[in-house]
This record gives structure tokens, sequence and C-alpha cells, in this order.
């Protein structure tokens, strides 16, 4: 008796030429609806599933496949006489090939203004049932869910008849991964429409295996989302270089993050999560060269990341610098050219498409999960924020607006000191907020930067012995949260150093 293919696929890539394939090999296919008509129109003989099952497709094609001529068919052991007996006894034909994929679910719910009926439509329930029958007895049943695989499949056919009981059992292992990636989806969705935040579901595919983790006896892979989103390395294209280590990943995701948070011409250089220069300006050479200039020093080893175009010009500034990774929404093919003499150096075009999408970042504990928004605010500072004698004037707020915009991505404890749209100093992961102060107001003096700096804080101000310091540096503003039982204190300090001093209301810890 001819071997039995059950099609029935919602993509139809590259089908035509599989199922002829089989038929070709001398074998039986079964059709449903939309498959079958396809398969007749290019000249493909096949049998209806209700010629099969004796019972039509109804409620709009919701059940037609839901049959014991189907699932008999497909679980039945061929090594059981009893199992062979019930076949018999009802005339039912074994089924050795399944080719199935799955309503487009997750394309459907991407469009933001589905409806909830629109969805559940998209919900396929005899599919996933047939590739589990087929998958659970891979033993003899070839179940074929990824149009990639149609040429491995049909080869094996052609030269032996059948699948090898191998590439079965890998089948079926990749059947029950779709159907599980399938339902992990629809549940999230489900889920969200009824509001039950008690289960967390995530799918992740894996981008790449990495060397090593943050040490190399560590080892690490890099999973990337299955959606893709801007400001994402996993969905960057790496023009040159070589392949991205943890760390470069780490650096690198928190670089696109401080990109996020700025319209104008921008360039920051980071290392070990932390900026280490970053500035904004008219055009992306000054921004580069403002961002270089913040600290020459560190920037040695780092990661750069710019939000426009990288030209020639700024290519060039950059080529004497060691640097791991050059970050851009795109680059001037004279700019590769320059880059490209740097073979170790990773040249990576991100999507920098402004969002509003809110963002989901998690944290894994030892034995849990801590999930949450990313950080994505950016409070809009105004006058009418200062809580001073001495007011702000429309430079000094605007710098203040830079160093509380960078601030928020820098460890907490955190201080930015700025001037003219580019960082002086940072002072970055310290125990105690005066201690970070010391670290950015000293490497302001270093610098040379002058009169008419501004700090920021992106926690409250404990003590006012960082207003003190901060006077003592010329520091002429300060932008923090405000909350602290000594707000007074650092008020009147301010008042005393004749200092503006704004109060943001809102916090930015970064740990």
């Amino acid at each position: 008796m001819a071997k039995r293919a059950l099609v029935s696929v919602s993509d139809k890539t590259g089908l035509v030429e599989f199922v002829s394939g089989l038929k070709q090999a001398g074998w039986e296919i079964i059709a449903t609806g939309g498959t079958q008509a396809l398969l007749e129109q290019s000249g493909i003989k096949t049998i209806g599933i209700s010629d099969v099952t004796g019972f039509p497709e109804i409620c709009d094609g919701r059940v037609k496949t839901l049959h014991p001529k189907v699932h008999g068919a497909l679980l039945a052991r061929r090594n059981n006489p009893a199992h062979l007996k019930a076949l018999q006894d009802n005339d039912i034909s074994f089924i050795d090939l399944v080719c199935v994929n799955l309503y487009p679910f997750r394309q459907t719910i991407a469009n933001k203004d589905v409806t909830l009926d629109e969805a559940i439509e998209k919900i396929d329930i005899g599919g996933p049932s047939m590739l589990r029958s087929a998958a659970k007895n891979f033993e003899s049943v070839t179940v074929v869910c990824d149009p990639a695989d149609y040429q491995q499949v049909l080869e094996e056919i052609r030269l032996n008849g059948d699948t090898s009981l191998q590439t079965r059992l890998c089948l079926s292992a990749k059947a029950y991964t779709h159907t599980a990636q399938y339902d992990c989806c629809i549940a999230t969705y489900m889920r969200q429409q009824a509001q039950l935040p008690e289960k967390l579901f995530l799918e992740f595919d894996l981008k790449q295996p990495l060397r090593y983790g943050e040490n190399p006896h560590q080892s690490a892979n890099f999973y990337s989302s299955v959606q893709d989103m801007p400001y994402s390395l996993a969905s960057a294209e790496q023009l040159q270089g070589k392949e991205m280590s943890y760390n470069n990943i780490q650096d690198a995701n928190a670089a696109l993050n401080i990109v996020r948070d700025f319209k104008k011409p921008f360039c920051v250089a980071l290392k070990h999560m932390n900026p280490c220069g970053a500035a904004e300006a008219d055009d992306i050479e000054t921004a580069w060269q403002k961002a270089y200039e913040a600290d020459s020093v560190s920037i040695y080893g780092g990661i750069v990341a710019v939000n426009r175009c990288l030209t020639e010009k700024v290519a060039l500034g950059m080529k004497p610098i060691f640097l791991e990774i050059v970050m851009a929404p795109d680059f001037t093919p004279e700019a590769l050219q320059v880059l490209s003499s740097k073979k170790n150096l990773r040249v990576l075009k991100v999507d920098m498409t402004p969002s509003q999408q809110k963002i989901d970042q998690y944290v894994s504990v030892n034995g849990g999960l801590l999930v949450q928004h990313l950080d994505t605010q950016t409070e809009q500072l105004t006058a009418d924020m200062c809580v001073t004698n001495t007011t702000p004037d429309e430079q000094t707020l605007a710098d203040l607006q830079f160093a509380w915009n960078i601030v928020k991505h820098v460890k907490s404890n955190a201080i930015v000191v700025a001037k003219d749209g580019q960082t002086c100093g940072v002072g970055a992961g310290q125990m105690n907020r005066v201690g970070s102060a010391e670290i950015a107001l000293k490497q302001a003096a270093a610098s040379a930067s002058g009169s008419h700096l501004v700090l920021a804080s992106d926690g409250f101000l404990p003590f006012d012995d960082t207003v003190e310091m901060a006077a003592q540096y010329g520091i002429k503003a300060i932008v923090q949260p405000g909350g602290s039982i000594r707000d007074n204190d650092c008020i009147n300090k301010a008042n005393e150093k004749g200092i503006c001093m704004l109060f943001t209301g809102v916090r930015h810890f970064k740990h």
C-alpha cells in the first residue's frame, strides 16, 4: 500500500515542490481546504480530508481534522497487534507523514489594531493536534512543520523510501517546540486580555553561543527576543569585526539605552556600562569631538554610539583610538572604508527609530526573575521646578536637562557634572553620594572645564554636604529628585551659596 502524507499549511512556501516530490516517490496526498485548492491548481491530485473522515468540514473550517480516522492513523503503534486490529476494525489507513504549519497568530496580534475576535480566529486547533499526534508517534510518522526541512525529508525519501529514525526524532522535537512556542504566544496574549499577571511566559531564540561570559570560566549564550525592536543588539547588523562577547553585548546595550534619550545629534563613549564621555551638538561631527574630549583617557577600549549617520570625518577621528565597538543607525560608504582598516573593530548598524513601545527588562536572581519596564522616561525640566532663590536662565536649564538625561544611565549612586551639552565629570556606583560627587567634581576640575558647570544627581541628596562641595567647585545649578527629610537643609545651603536647584520629583536609580 502506498504511503500517505497529510498536508495542511498556512505558510505555503515551497509546498508545491515538496508535495510534487512526495508524489514522484509514489506517496498519496491528503489535503485540507486552501492547501488542497493550491495543490489541485498546480496539477497535483489529492484526497480531500472529508473523503478520509467521511465527515464534512464544519463551523467555517474550525472542525475538519479532529477525527479518529486522522488521529488513529497517526497515533496507532505499528508493532502493537491491538492497535492494528482497532485500525482494521474501523477502516483506518496509516498516515505516514504530516506536513502542517499553523495559523499566523503572532503576526495577527502584531497589528496594534487587531480585535480580540480577529485574534481568536487565528488560534489553530487542528494543526497543533496533528503535530502533537505525529510527533508522539515519531517511531513511525514523519512530522514536518518548517519549510526549511522539506529538502532533507525529500532527499531521505528518495534515497531510502522514508526518513531515518534519527531524523524523525529531531523533527518530533522541533514540532513540540513549534507548538510550545505557539501556545506560549496565545497564553501570553489571552492573559493580557484577562489581566492575569501571575504567570510569565518568555520566548527567546539562540542568536549565538558566546566564547564565555563575564569571565573566561563562565559559559554563556546570547538569546534574542522573537520580536524585533529598535535600539536592539539582537536585530542589529554587524558590518565588520570580531564576534561580540558577553561584556561587549552588556556595554553596547547600555550605550543604546543612553542614545535613546536624545533627539539632537548625540554621541556617547562608554566603559563598563557607564558613560565616560557624552555630548550633544548641532551636528554629529561636533558631538563626537566633544564626547571624545570629555574623557580622552577612559574612552580607550570603550564603545561609541551615535544617533546619526556616521560620517567619514567622525570615522577619521575614531581611527587612531582603540575602540571595541562603534554603533550608528547608518554609515556613509567613506566612513566604512576608513573603519575597515581596523579589522577587529566591531561595527554595528542599529535601528534607532523612535518608539513609544514599553519594553520589559528582565534580571535574573538566584532562583527567580525580576521584571520591570525599562526606564525610558525622561522628564522635561522647567523653571517652575526651581526651589531656590536663584533661578535658571535658558542655557542653565538646557545644561541641567542634558546632565539629567545622562545621570539616569550611570550606576547609582550617580553624579554627573556637565556644561554646554557635554559631560565634564561622571561619578558612578559609590557607596555614598558625596563620594560620587567628589569623583565627578574632581574630574571636571582636572579637565579645566571652568565655570558655569551644572550637576545632576540620580537620587535625592541626603545631606547638604554635596551642595557644599559643589559650591567649592563652582557649580552654579543642581538638579535632583528631592524627597529627603533634609531637603530644606540642601535648599538653604544652595541659597547660601547662590546655587540654583531644581527638584524633579522623579528618581532614576540604576543598580
